[in-house]
């Protein structure tokens, strides 16, 4: 058995560093899984260039990385349903079972979660960025054969897609605007119109996003930024948008969804910013319904299911590899929106 394994740690901003690090067997109940590929998510980015977001910063070192997948390699003791050799997709979320939400079937907030690559709580919760781990056997969602490892990776944020689009309601034959088309916005279009969505409008303050969104089925994508006036169509009558989903977290993009949002609408809030300000003279006359969305529970297994038929193909998303011993260019590459859409690690 191996018994250590390399990792992608981070000691401080911009200090990131491949580590070795101890590796035990599968207890009973897990399983050993050796990591294929590993997307770098926004969360993992803030850490990189910030140190943290908010409040929350990095204390201690941390292996980043919660959206990863791998192949099996051991089994431990009571493990059934997965064999030796099965690629998984592996679900970073870890709720307690036992508190009053999850008993209520909404695990998201559990009041003891342990999720990967999180400096909420200390100890820092470590993440997936390493080429072995030791997991238990429920994180692991197995996938078609003929999936990739990179496909199998991007079940996480297709999990957080999904579950913004349940928070929508009914999403089939209406009109939806995307503010915002990084990874999650992107992702959040191939989820509505997997849902049925009749039209999709996309809008962003640069060009290559609006590019890729259009590429990937959006009907109409506009930069806000260089027309400020191009949407004005759809403000008319009180609005004309059914529903939004605002994954920029910035104040001006919220803003814009409210005032083209129709009245008793749908808004869901996917990105997350700092303390804004909120028409609520609008919200409250347009009867509009502002609602939140933090990451998901039972919508990972979905998300691994629909890219593992590809009914919601994820690989267009995939536009970088990087090996993890090239772990720094491949967070600076992340960083330039300009450059890439997901950018993902390679492990041994």
């Amino acid at each position: 058995m191996i018994d250590s394994t390399r990792a992608c740690v981070l000691h401080q901003a911009k200090d990131l560093r491949i580590e070795t690090q101890p590796l035990g067997a599968p207890g009973p109940g897990e399983v050993l899984v050796r990591i294929g590929a590993g997307g770098i998510c926004g969360s993992d980015l803030h850490y990189y260039l910030d140190g943290g977001f908010g409040a929350i910063r990095v204390r201690e070192p941390m292996i980043l990385g919660h959206e990863v997948a791998g192949t099996v390699e051991a089994l431990g003791a009571s493990v059934s349903g997965l064999a030796i050799g099965a690629v998984v997709a592996l679900n970073p979320s870890h709720p307690c079972g036992m508190c009053e939400y999850c008993r209520a079937g909404v695990a998201q907030h559990c009041l003891d979660m342990r999720f990967w690559g999180s400096a909420m709580r200390m100890p820092h919760v470590q993440g997936g960025f390493r080429d072995r781990i030791v997991v238990g056997a429920k994180q692991c969602v197995p996938v078609s054969a003929q999936t990739s490892l990179g496909e199998a990776a991007m079940s996480e944020p297709l999990a957080v897609c999904l579950h913004a689009v349940r928070q929508a309601g009914a999403v089939k034959g209406k009109r939806v605007l995307v503010t915002g088309c990084g990874p999650i916005g992107a992702l959040v279009v191939l989820a509505a119109r997997d849902a049925g969505a009749a039209e999709i409008i996309v809008t962003d303050v640069v060009d290559p996003p609006l590019e890729f969104a259009r590429r990937i089925g959006a009907d109409r994508a506009v930069n806000v930024a260089r027309d400020r006036d191009a949407l004005a169509g759809e403000a008319k009558d009180k609005g004309r948008i059914d529903v939004a989903f605002e994954c920029s977290g910035n104040p001006r993009a919220l803003a814009q969804a409210i005032e083209l949002t129709k009245p008793q609408g749908v808004i869901v809030q996917v990105g997350i910013g700092g303390t804004i300000e909120v028409p609520l003279n609008v919200l409250t006359a347009k009867e509009l319904n502002l609602r939140g969305t933090f990451r998901f529970h039972e919508e990972f297994a979905q998300a691994a299911e629909a890219i593992s038929t590809r009914r919601i193909d994820v690989r267009p998303l995939i536009t970088a590899t990087r090996p993890l011993d090239l772990a720094v260019e491949a967070f600076e590459l992340a960083a330039d929106k300009s450059r890439s859409m997901k950018v993902q690690l390679a492990f041994a």
